[in-house]
């Protein structure tokens, strides 16, 4: 159960997300819990992940803003393990580096960042450009067959 501190926070977050989308980046929590929210990723023009169509969550703990949440990705993409916490300095990994005023989208943005990145970090792997271009090239279609993502945005 959400705090009505982080309750308040995550509705804002999301009228601003619905608002001024992130560039490559869709994002909306499930209908039934604020502390659960679902993202795609959108692979970037010129990288390996081009084409693609990345699913993962963002769990947030019951005391957000003040404590940063879990980010996974659920979909096979070729740079992070899939539903497994991914570390990052925004993430529940690293709570003595959170900063409250990060949100939402900065956080994704950040992960999009890594994911383009070859930084090596708790939760991902390596792979090759080859290979990240097949998981590309397969993502759309793991997804429509994923209950998680037919769950968190139904027949998009």
């Amino acid at each position: 159960m959400a705090s009505k501190a982080a309750s308040k926070r995550l509705t804002k977050e999301y009228k601003m997300i619905q608002k001024s989308p992130p560039e490559f980046i869709t994002a909306k929590p499930l209908e039934k819990n604020v502390l659960e929210w679902h993202y795609i990723i959108s692979g970037p023009p010129d990288t390996p992940f081009e084409g693609g169509e990345y699913h993962g969550r963002l769990i947030f703990p019951k005391e957000y803003p003040f404590a940063p949440p879990a980010i996974q990705m659920i979909t096979p993409n070729g740079r992070f393990q899939v539903n497994m916490d991914i570390c990052t300095s925004y993430s529940n990994y690293h709570k003595n580096t959170w900063n409250p005023a990060w949100s939402v989208a900065t956080i994704i943005t950040g992960l999009l960042s890594l994911m383009t990145d070859d930084e090596k970090t708790t939760g991902a792997i390596e792979t090759t450009d080859a290979e990240k271009r097949i998981f590309a090239k397969n993502s759309r279609e793991f997804n429509r067959q994923n209950p998680r993502f037919k769950n968190a945005f139904g027949d998009m």
